[in-house]
């Protein structure tokens, strides 16, 4: 079936850098998105923890089943657009979401009221210089009320918490597994942020995969503008990202977290205008089917039927209980949410069903290349797992542990430090893709699983790199800012070794009659990646007083011994991966 899009598409007229002329528009409207996803996301998990106090693993693990639902509604809003709605209405409808997801997040109401229960018994904590913002203020001070005296409170090595007299001395040592962190928070704010959450994750599948769908649009088959046109608009994608992450932050530490969040909102709506409002450049793209009768009103009424689905994901999600030590793998599965278990069963499911299928269904040819294709996506999972630490477990390193200052001059939010990743793929890209094009030339060029292995031999190593610097922390317990952003850098390498690859290896090794499910799977891969990278976090989880540890030497600590794991699991895993390299390639036949 074919759409008035494909029937005329507009190649002719006025043109951008030498591109159709609607390619502003697209490249706009998907700017201005990636503002406001990438600033936002920056901001999530410190929101949680130090707003609303949810503590390290209910917020990273919040964080993760985001991350993940931003991977997997795409699947459904990418099939309703081709079908019935099209790509356009899509984008306008899943922009109208996210504006009013966003605008609520930023609605988080007071801060939480922290106290401690020791013992069974509650204790009010109260802070002094108190900031409600991402980064902490040195200046803040929290202290325990006991018995009308403000005691201060310091984390040992040993997991208990001494409080501390006015006069210097230890009143008190409360052994570890004895205290528990608690906040008093409004269960109406709560469900006003995971309703928030709820709004945007059902607007992003709307919007995510049919933007792109628009660009391939505008050109004509074998229109060799069309690589260059995709890299014109994956521009759009850094810039967007660059500028939402260090506004957002900036002004979420400035002036609070309703206009960090809010600038998102902003964002969005700008992003919702351009692909509105574009004075009929775009209106012979991104068309619904032709001959197909409207069902626009049902789908949006069931999109937002969806939102309390997703909603009662969320709090399950949150409700989560901790595995219990020793009860296996089983166990760990059976202790997972709702989510976790519906993410999980069907990636184990799918990926041995397709194959017996190409068993059954190919020949040994096509077995053989699905076979390849089916392990990289599970590499596939353990790269993005890894690699995603950046919101979650980065983000709260960057926090406590990192020395922001910059040369002296001037220093950066912790929301702000996630900006290296995608600065190095704005200037690192170019040099890769020569690099890679020079390698050819001389027959050198490794195979996609090489890559692979690289890419993971990479996330490994940035983590090792990151606590190396560690070794060099001062007093203070921090480490200097260039240490992660050396992370950062190792780690765009290594996304440049398997994203770009991933999707092209995907429609070449796939057989035909299954190519779209198999890229169903391939973005399965991704969604459960990044749940899990939520639980990887969840084991660097610090105990904390009001969001903030009460000794650094204690999560320094925590956070080294837990990236020295990721780093080796990363580089082993990429050495099997380079050993499996030899009968991934033959079983390839020939797919570069």
């Amino acid at each position: 079936m074919s759409t008035a899009a494909e029937a005329a598409p507009p190649r002719a007229g006025k043109t951008w850098f030498g591109h159709p002329s609607q390619l502003f528009w697209l490249f706009g409207t998907e700017m201005w998105e990636r503002f406001g996803y990438y600033g936002m996301r920056a901001l999530l998990t410190l929101y949680l923890t130090k707003h609303f106090v949810l503590g390290d693993r209910a917020s990273t693990g919040l964080y993760g089943g985001y991350t993940a639902l931003v991977y997997l509604t795409p699947l459904v809003g990418g099939l309703i657009a081709d079908q019935y709605l099209g790509s356009k209405r899509a984008v306008r409808f899943g922009a109208i979401m996210m504006a009013i997801g966003y605008f609520t997040l930023a609605f988080g109401g007071q801060p939480a009221k922290p106290y401690q229960l020791i013992d069974g018994q509650r204790y009010d904590v109260v802070v002094d210089n108190f900031r409600d913002t991402p980064t902490s203020d040195p200046r803040e001070a929290r202290f325990l009320i006991v018995d009308g005296q403000k005691l201060a409170m310091k984390g040992n090595d040993d997991g208990s918490l001494s409080l501390i007299a006015p006069d210097g001395k230890v009143a008190r040592t409360v052994p570890a597994g004895k205290f528990t962190e608690q906040a008093e928070r409004s269960p109406w704010f709560v469900a006003i942020l995971l309703i928030a959450l709820s709004l945007i994750s059902v607007g992003n599948g709307f919007f995510k995969p049919n933007i792109s769908t628009m660009v391939g649009e505008l050109y004509a088959q074998g229109d060799r503008r069309r690589d260059a046109g995709f890299t014109i608009f994956y521009m759009g994608i850094n810039t967007g990202s660059i500028l939402g992450q260090f506004l957002c932050a900036f002004f979420a530490d400035r002036f609070g977290w309703p206009l960090g969040l809010g600038l998102a909102g902003v964002a969005m709506v700008l992003s919702f205008l351009m692909i509105s409002f574009h004075g009929g450049r775009l209106d012979a793209v991104g068309n619904p089917p032709a001959g197909v009768r409207d069902r626009s009103w049902l789908i949006y009424a069931g999109a937002v039927i969806a939102v309390p689905v997703l909603y009662f994901l969320y709090t399950n999600l949150m409700s989560a209980p901790k595995p219990v030590e020793g009860s296996g793998f089983l166990g760990y599965v059976m202790s997972l949410p709702l989510m976790g278990k519906l993410l999980f069963g069907t990636f184990l499911v799918s990926v041995p069903g397709i194959l017996i299928w190409s068993a059954t269904a190919g020949d040994k040819r096509e077995f053989e290349m699905m076979l390849a294709a089916m392990t990289l996506i599970v590499f596939n999972v353990v790269f993005w797992t890894l690699f995603e630490q950046a919101g979650s477990s980065l983000a709260l390193f960057a926090d406590r542990n990192t020395d922001r200052s910059v040369f002296g001059w001037f220093t950066m939010s912790a929301p702000q430090t996630q900006n290296f990743n995608p600065i190095s793929i704005v200037l690192l890209a170019p040099l890769m893709s020569a690099l890679w094009g020079a390698l050819a030339k001389r027959g050198l060029e490794p195979s996609i699983p090489v890559k692979f292995a690289i890419a993971l031999m990479g996330v490994g190593g940035g983590f090792l790199f990151l606590v190396w610097g560690a070794s060099f922390a001062g007093p203070d317990y921090k480490v200097g800012l260039w240490w992660l952003a050396g992370l950062y850098v190792i780690h765009s390498i290594a996304e440049l070794c398997i994203s770009p690859v991933g999707l092209s290896m995907i429609t070449k090794l796939s057989i035909a009659r299954i190519v779209g499910m198999m890229m169903g799977v391939w973005f399965l891969s991704i969604s459960v990646a990044q749940y899990f990278a939520g639980v990887v976090a969840q084991i660097a989880s610090v105990e904390t007083v009001g969001g903030q540890v009460t000794n650094l030497k204690v999560s320094l600590d925590a956070y080294t011994s837990t990236f020295t794991t990721i780093a080796w699991v990363a580089i082993a895993l990429g050495g099997v991966l380079l050993l499996l390299s030899f009968p991934l390639k033959k079983w390839m036949h020939g797919v570069q």
